[in-house]
């Protein structure tokens, strides 16, 4: 039966937040892990798709996502939020603890992650969003970009800012990017129809071909 929104959810729950990648959660459960910059309203996404106010925090100070934070969905699978990139106010050291961390969590997770990269629709994609596109393409993980924030923008200036999102990212050959507003809902069914195909292809017996 088609849902307005996705996935029922039942429960979700904060499981634990790692800083190094020893604490990483590899119990079997697939793993949608969400990255993109900081301030770029993927806490507002996470609370969004599971319908809840505030599992994933939210702060008006940009780069406070400093851990690889785990959340349990029905029991069922993760979603993992990922250390914003490219917030200034930090040492370099900082920023590049948290360049190794999620280095680490790519390498380790790729066999059972799905990446949702958030871009802000109205700043469009930046030099570090890129960079970052490139990374994930070049560790093989299967990867979603999301435009957030698409309230703050006209009809006429959402698609323009689309087109060029996915012309930046890599030519305009990335299979699409998805609208989305966590203050609207627009895009939320449709991330949850990409976030439930990669569920049902990651729990497929080895060597399945469909």
């Amino acid at each position: 039966m088609e849902r307005e929104e996705g996935l029922r959810i039942e429960t979700a729950r904060f499981v634990l937040s790692a800083v190094e990648s020893r604490g990483f959660v590899d119990d079997g459960h697939p793993e949608i892990a969400f990255v993109g910059r900081s301030n770029v309203g993927k806490s507002s996404l996470l609370n969004r798709l599971i319908k809840r106010k505030t599992l994933a925090r939210i702060s008006s100070t940009p780069g406070r996502t400093r851990a690889v934070n785990y959340f349990l969905i029905n029991e069922d699978f993760y979603f993992v939020d990922l250390p914003g990139y490219g917030y200034a106010r930090v040492s370099k050291t900082e920023r590049q603890a948290w360049a190794d961390l999620m280095e680490k969590y790519f390498r380790e997770a790729a066999r059972r992650a799905m990446v949702v990269q958030i871009v802000d629709a109205k700043v469009g994609a930046t030099d570090l969003d890129v960079q970052a596109y490139e990374y994930v393409q070049s560790v093989g993980v299967p990867r979603v970009v999301v435009a957030t924030k698409t309230d703050r923008l006209s009809r006429n200036k959402m698609a323009q800012a689309i087109n060029t999102i996915r012309r930046t990212l890599d030519g305009g050959e990335t299979q699409g990017v998805i609208p989305f507003s966590a203050q609207t809902g627009v895009g939320v069914k449709e991330l949850w129809a990409e976030i439930d195909r990669y569920l049902v292809a990651s729990s497929r017996p080895s060597g399945y071909e469909g």
